[in-house]
């Protein structure tokens, strides 16, 4: 069997990776002809890291990912602590570590386990075909390739997803923007080691621990889309959108480079009732567009790779394989993107007295509540 790898990015080397594992030669088409992540960091939460071990990339997830032991939330004017615990019981119950890693050295590095030379760049699609002799792609650049089937990894904004669905989905904007880079850890912004978030106000201000003695951070502030603001008025935007904050907010927004951190308006997409046509199959954020908000969009990608190596290892009959991926993953990721979006509501202040509801309940929260909603994310994955 041979099939055609639509996308570079996280899904589409998983799938690669899972492919080869399963015994399937398989070719790799990006689309850009030089990949540059977006977004500065992601995190790989242990249902993400099980999927990289199983892929045979658990070095990379280990050698890149950061040292996140606690979590802690603090009050947006004062900087108190509202709650801060250890997640040591996450790692425990789930059997394995959060990872935060820097999207750029996690790309590299899987582009290197897979062999840059075996991925063909500037290979845009524009058309799909299928017929009994398999599936065939034409590029923008006239160029085509053929497979027995085709795993169209190629990101929210997906060019193969038409094809798939018979129709274009429309993204929905999630009523936020996240401005998003990295900074050289600062202990007087937050501790080396922790997970931390200022929240009031229905935004956010969070910092993770990544490799190399950085953070990755991330600013959310629920705005109209569409807003005229650039780089050249970053800064000056952050602090009007967060005047008033607790001074390490205030340090954070001195100490960020503004050419090198990212605006974002958040979008997802209604979940689909189907991520397969034929010899055709969605992975990733082609077939699951979510927000943010509780981190497991790259994971979600990751337990796609996994479950699809595993149904075409177990059946050769293309057709029956893509059927039996399609029904072990549908239910699973609309319950992440309907989950973050509700996480995204919550955080953002959609409804105001919920938002504020949120805010009491943290100043109670033990660490219990949270690491259990976590662990029942994690643990809804293909490797438990």
């Amino acid at each position: 069997m041979k099939a055609i790898v639509i996308g570079a990015g996280i899904g589409g080397l998983s799938a690669a990776v899972a492919l080869k594992k399963a015994g399937i030669d398989c070719t790799v088409f990006e689309a850009v002809k030089e990949i540059r992540p977006v977004g500065a960091a992601i995190s790989i939460w242990p249902n993400g890291v099980k999927c990289m071990q199983h892929l045979g990339m658990g070095d990379i997830i280990e050698t890149w990912g950061g040292p996140m032991r606690f979590m802690a939330y603090k009050d947006y004017r004062r900087g108190d602590t509202l709650t801060r615990f250890s997640l040591a019981p996450l790692v425990e119950r789930t059997g394995g570590r959060p990872c935060p890693v820097s999207r750029a050295e996690l790309q590299r590095e899987m582009l290197d386990f897979w062999g840059r030379d075996r991925v063909q760049f500037g290979k845009r699609v524009e058309h799909v075909h299928e017929d009994d002799a398999g599936v065939s792609v034409t590029f923008t650049d006239g160029t085509t390739a053929a497979g027995d089937f085709l795993i169209a990894a190629d990101g929210s904004h997906s060019a193969v997803r038409p094809y798939v669905l018979g129709y274009t989905p429309e993204r929905r904007y999630a009523g936020y923007v996240n401005w998003n880079g990295l900074v050289k850890i600062d202990e007087e912004i937050a501790p080396a080691h922790q997970w931390t978030t200022f929240v009031g106000e229905g935004k956010r201000v969070s910092l993770m621990p990544v490799s190399g003695g950085r953070f990755y951070f991330f600013f959310d502030v629920p705005l109209p889309a569409g807003l005229a603001e650039d780089r050249t008025t970053l800064r000056a935007d952050l602090t009007g959108y967060f005047r008033g904050w607790a001074p390490p907010v205030q340090k954070l927004i001195a100490a960020l480079d503004p050419d090198t951190t990212n605006r974002i308006e958040i979008h997802d997409i209604e979940p689909f009732d189907s991520l397969v046509r034929g010899s055709v199959a969605l992975l990733g954020d082609a077939g699951h567009s979510t927000t943010p908000d509780i981190g497991q969009g790259g994971c979600a990608a990751m337990e796609d790779a996994v479950v699809l190596g595993e149904c075409l290892r177990e059946n050769h009959n293309i057709t029956l394989a893509l059927r039996q991926y399609e029904a072990l993953r549908c239910d699973r990721v609309r319950d992440l993107v309907l989950k973050a979006r509700k996480r995204c509501d919550v955080t953002h202040g959609k409804d105001m007295a919920l938002t504020q509801a949120w805010y009491q309940e943290l100043k109670e929260e033990t660490g219990e509540r949270i690491i259990n909603g976590l662990c029942e994310t994690i643990q809804g994955g293909p490797l438990g």
